[in-house]
């Protein structure tokens, strides 16, 4: 039975490093290297690339092309979430942008 956990917990930390490794390398391993106008320059251009790739898929699909409804959905979904965070940084940036503003001198 100890085995049986004990492999289990390695596994799981496999997991957690293989999950901590691929955000360094989405992120950058420094942070100070990238500005925050470069990273989202680089996250606009990945919605549109997402927004891009969800329209071609649900027009193959509207023409018969494409088979895979559960695809086509998956790549609205991640289109639309993607939307969501990229506005929801905007509206942060501008609120952060109207305290500054509103700060007295």
């Amino acid at each position: 039975m100890t085995g049986i956990i004990k492999s289990v917990g390695g596994q799981h930390t496999a997991l957690t490093e293989q999950v901590l490794q691929r955000a360094q390398e989405s992120l950058g391993n420094s942070g100070s290297d990238v500005s925050f106008d470069d990273r989202m320059s680089g996250a606009i251009q990945d919605l549109a690339s997402a927004q891009k790739d969800s329209a071609d898929l649900a027009k193959a699909y509207e023409l018969g092309v494409e088979t895979d409804l559960a695809k086509v959905m998956v790549a609205q979904q991640v289109s639309s979430i993607g939307f969501q965070l990229v506005l929801n940084v905007r509206n942060k940036v501008m609120s952060a942008y109207k305290d500054i503003m509103n700060m007295p001198v």
